[in-house]
């Protein structure tokens, strides 16, 4: 029986020793693609180059990167190396990078051409250095590290509690705060996933990776898994609508983690029956994904989309429908094999059956705590309170009702905004909507719906408000009612509710 990996770099390691030659990644906007083997020595040169480089293990690295070779390359190469990856949102302003690396500290930031500009800036305010893919400064590290003679994975035993990844989260409720990701903790979900029965990835499966890799559900339950089971990734820089259509067939592409916005994108393809036709296994995460739309693919498309819930504390994944094979419109499933679940009420009780309790957590896979302290982690029992808000079918598979953050009080009465934005996403002129809580001087809040129509269609306010008030009680029913062309998104696909608060 082979030792159990302790460092992620070493799921690498272990699948190019199995099949060496097979294609590992295709970057789909050069064409350039890897194998396994070659990956596997082309980490262990980049690793080597930055130890090379007077990086000691601990030390931050910044990446700036999109969905591309360079990316997956540096990423485990830093891993490897005993370093810890910071993956950043290419869409960040210099601000915003300034912030992180200054909280981080971190002393290398990998960047592209695209990101250049923002990270030559931020490193300059922040005092850490630069290397630009493309560029001398990147080439460097990987030449420096070729004339090493040693390989560094595995050379010697990694912590599994050491820090692997810090992720800062989207400080919706307030100042961005870091997840500190450990070994253990990515490794761990990686295992929970695969034990399900059937895997959600396999080495026969070629994977579209859209999905934005410095985002968790990405980096770790699609890359992670891929660089475990050694499934052929397409790396997807942007999305398009028809392109990434035209990827999956060019490249026979089977299965697809995504977004809800992917899904409803592709929901308005006449054909897309037809251009998912060669995919096995469609999975969303990151948000809740329409009733509606889980229809259009249950009947036009005739598969399943399987929905999970996760959350970048638990590295990411907590429940999937996959687990008992059960995928039901609004339902985010069982939690993984490993991992334990309990609905808690305001009182700190367990929620009576199917009420609505906050989901607690324990497992391997739960994170080290927020930066730089390891503050806020789980409590002395192992569990941490997710702030996220479920009920449980009888089936014991998860609903997802809202983010306890996002509760809107109306005259002292609970109103969960998944809730009235079911009711109106079911018209059938309706695409996507959003509800907030906005002040009001009388009832302390009151509800705020912000719709998108359906293209071609024409909504007016009072349609949706008819809607409300046939299938709501009185205090749920929005009193403003925004019809929009679209609404703002975070890079997974996610509604920015913080956004529309800032406008209202």
């Amino acid at each position: 029986m082979s030792d159990p990996d302790t460092n992620l770099a070493d799921l690498l390691a272990r699948t190019a020793a199995q099949r060496p030659d097979a294609v590992a990644f295709i970057d789909a906007a050069s064409g350039a693609s890897t194998t396994w083997g070659n990956l596997d020595s082309a980490v262990d040169s980049m690793a080597h180059g930055l130890r090379r480089h007077g990086l000691e293990p601990g030390d931050r690295v910044a990446l700036l990167l999109g969905n591309r070779l360079e990316f997956v390359a540096s990423y485990v190469a830093v891993l490897r190396a005993g370093l810890v990856a910071l993956p950043l949102n290419t869409a960040y302003t210099e601000a915003e990078a300034t912030d992180l690396l200054t909280r981080s500290g971190a002393r290398l930031v990998i960047a592209e051409e695209s990101t250049e500009a923002v990270a030559e800036a931020a490193c300059a305010a922040a005092g850490a250095e630069l290397a630009v893919v493309g560029d001398p400064s990147y080439d460097a590290l990987v030449r420096s590290g070729a004339r090493a003679d040693a390989r560094v994975g595995g050379s010697e035993p990694t912590d599994p509690e050491s820090l692997a990844v810090l992720l800062f989260t989207s400080g919706t409720s307030g100042p961005s705060r870091g997840a500190m990701l450990s070994h253990r903790a990515l490794l761990a979900n990686i295992e929970q996933l695969r034990r399900i029965d059937p895997e959600p990835m396999t080495a026969d499966d070629v994977v579209l990776l859209v999905l934005p890799l410095f985002h968790v559900y990405a980096l770790n339950a699609a890359l992670g898994m891929a660089l475990a089971t050694g499934a052929q990734c397409v790396l997807v820089p942007k999305f398009s609508v028809l392109g990434s259509l035209d990827l999956i067939e060019q490249y026979g592409v089977t299965n697809v983690p995504a977004a809800p916005q992917v899904f409803v994108a592709w929901s308005q393809v006449p054909d897309i029956d037809h251009r998912l036709a060669g995919v096995r296994t469609l999975i969303s995460g990151a948000a809740a994904l329409s009733p509606a739309v889980f229809e259009v693919y249950a009947e036009r498309v005739g598969r399943a989309v399987w929905e999970g819930y996760g959350l970048t504390e638990c590295a990411p994944v907590v429940s999937s429908t996959m687990v008992g094979g059960r995928a039901k419109p609004g339902c985010v499933g069982a939690p993984l094999p490993g991992l334990e679940v309990r609905l808690v009420d305001e009182g700190g009780e367990p929620a009576d059956a199917e009420d609505p309790g906050e989901i607690w957590v324990r497992g391997p896979n739960l994170f080290s705590g927020y930066w730089p302290d390891g503050v806020d982690g789980p409590d002395a029992e192992g569990w941490y309170a997710t702030g996220d808000v479920a009920y449980a079918d009888e089936d014991g598979d998860l609903h997802l009702v809202d983010r306890r953050r996002d509760l809107i009080i109306v005259s002292g009465f609970n109103v969960y905004p998944f809730e009235v934005e079911t009711v109106i996403v079911g018209h059938p002129d309706v695409l996507e909507v959003a509800v907030i809580g906005v002040p009001d001087e009388q009832t302390g809040e009151t509800v705020k719906a912000v719709v998108v129509p359906r293209p071609g269609a024409t909504l007016a306010r009072e349609q949706v408000a008819a809607r409300c008030e046939q299938r709501l009680a009185r205090f749920k029913c929005p009193t403003i009612i925004e019809i929009v062309d679209a609404l703002p998104h975070s890079a997974t696909g996610k509604i920015a509710k913080a956004r529309l608060r800032d406008e209202a």
